[in-house]
């Protein structure tokens, strides 16, 4: 690929993510018994964090889960494996991650089902303080059977019906964010003794079908106020949440047109909002395996494949598509058997993996396509062999950048930053490593846009200031 073509495709640098979870296994099972994978404990994180932020890494964005992946024979698989079990609260760490760094923006997991709204937005308003304005909220409903049964349901919420609870959960959230404290309320005045203005001060008193609050909030507001908003949903309702209220969205797809399509889709919905078509960031998901070249990279890979677990991927599987891969047979070819969602995966492999077209697709070698990268594309080969990949994603997806998934921590990370930078500088679109004095909120950072750290017009939490 030609230079100007690849520095002229993209006026903006892309977004960066690191994308995590605080368990053993995040997208690849049984890679914690690699030599190079260190305990995950809290110093470890904070030195990766560090290490990202040092990089020029925009954030690192955490998932999350709230229950067990049991659907494929039960639970054994995945706590053998460590499959996003054992699990920590990722927003409990943030603010020894954000202390030892200066422009690291972390994007937090939290769900409107199982959350309440009040006690959420009391933390997201003291994490935004600590971090200066550095943390963003994914916004998830949850679909785990498992944890709607720990959290007392007999069963998991209907999908839209969880929808609709989220629509008022923000609905609660912006006006305790926006609308209970008013600029200027904080005087802190040693002379008069005032330190907040009653005045300034307001109950919101909302109460509708899913939720009653009086408030107001009980911390005054943050530099961004309402955290920098992020939703995943690939479901026609999810989709109409995001267009409603994310201002970046993880998006689903293994190959780039697909993935276009609901960048477009996505982008009229948003001008049938009353929002510009350029107010949602568009983060595609990305596995990187990367060495000198393209065979030394290839080899790598397989070094992390002798470690992955596919039991656990099968346990993963399940939890995602509800589908027990136990009941199918080990020579059976699910590129014409098997459920939608592993035919539909199938053909993206057929499109984009090298030497799987005409192959009979088993269980055993679904699960190896999904081992270590999930049902997220990987990027194997040299530092130009991945750039291109990443370009092709830029261009035909149109998407604004990536959340990098991993095998090891910080080894991946580090292979990334050594191998895959560089030539991504030469290129001309990676951000220049700001200055730590000019630190930035999350919502600056990514919208690029000049317009501060508080909600851009268009936004529905404005109408509740």
């Amino acid at each position: 690929m030609a230079d100007d073509q690849a520095n002229g495709s993209q006026k903006k640098p892309w977004i960066m993510n690191a994308f995590a979870m605080m368990a053993p296994g995040h997208l690849a099972p049984g890679l914690w018994r690699h030599p190079t994978q260190e305990p995950q404990t809290l110093d470890h994180w904070v030195r990766l964090a560090k290490f990202l932020d040092e990089s020029g890494f925009h954030g690192i964005f955490f998932a999350d889960v709230l229950g067990i992946y049991d659907i494929y024979n039960g639970n054994g698989p995945a706590l053998k494996s460590g499959a996003q079990i054992p699990i920590q609260d990722v927003a409990l760490s943030i603010s020894a991650l954000a202390y030892a760094t200066k422009n690291l923006c972390f994007g937090i997991t939290a769900s409107t089902t199982y959350e309440n709204p009040y006690a959420l937005a009391r933390k997201f308003s003291t994490l935004d303080q600590l971090s200066n304005g550095r943390v963003g909220w994914n916004i998830v409903t949850s679909y785990l059977e498992s944890a709607a049964k720990s959290y007392g349901h007999e069963e998991l919420i209907e999908h839209d019906e969880r929808y609709r609870m989220a629509h008022e959960f923000m609905e609660v959230v912006y006006k305790l964010l926006e609308g209970s404290w008013e600029d200027g309320s904080v005087k802190a005045d040693k002379k008069s003794g005032v330190y907040v203005d009653p005045d300034k001060i307001k109950k919101i008193d909302h109460a509708g079908k899913y939720y009653k609050c009086a408030g107001p909030n009980l911390v005054s507001p943050s530099p961004q106020r309402t955290p920098f908003l992020l939703q995943a949903g690939a479901s026609k309702a999810g989709q109409d949440f995001a267009a409603t209220h994310a201002e970046a969205m993880f998006l689903p797809g293994m190959v780039p047109e697909k993935t276009r399509d609901i960048v477009k889709s996505m982008k009229d919905l948003l001008v049938q909002k009353g929002r510009s078509a350029g107010s949602v960031k568009f983060i595609a998901g990305i596995f990187i395996c990367v060495d000198e070249t393209d065979e030394k990279a290839q080899a790598k890979f397989d070094d992390l494949m002798q470690y992955a677990d596919l039991e656990g991927t099968a346990s993963l599987f399940g939890g995602w598509t509800g589908t027990d891969l136990s009941k199918f047979s080990d020579d059976e070819d699910f590129s014409f058997t098997g459920p939608p969602a592993i035919q539909s995966m199938i053909t993206a492999w057929t499109k984009t993996v090298p030497g799987t077209e005409g192959q009979k697709w088993t269980k055993k070698h679904v699960l190896q396509q999904l081992a270590i990268s999930g049902a997220h594309p990987r990027a194997i080969g040299s530092p130009q062999t991945v750039a291109d990949i990443m370009q092709k994603w830029i261009d035909e997806a149109d998407v604004d950048g990536f959340n990098i998934s991993y095998a090891t921590t910080p080894g991946t990370f580090e292979d990334v930053v050594k191998f895959v930078w560089p030539e991504l500088k030469r290129r001309g679109v990676l951000s220049k490593l700001a200055s730590q004095s000019q630190s930035q909120s999350m919502r600056e950072v990514f919208l690029q846009d000049g317009g501060g750290p508080t909600v851009r017009s268009g936004h529905p939490a404005l109408q509740y200031r």
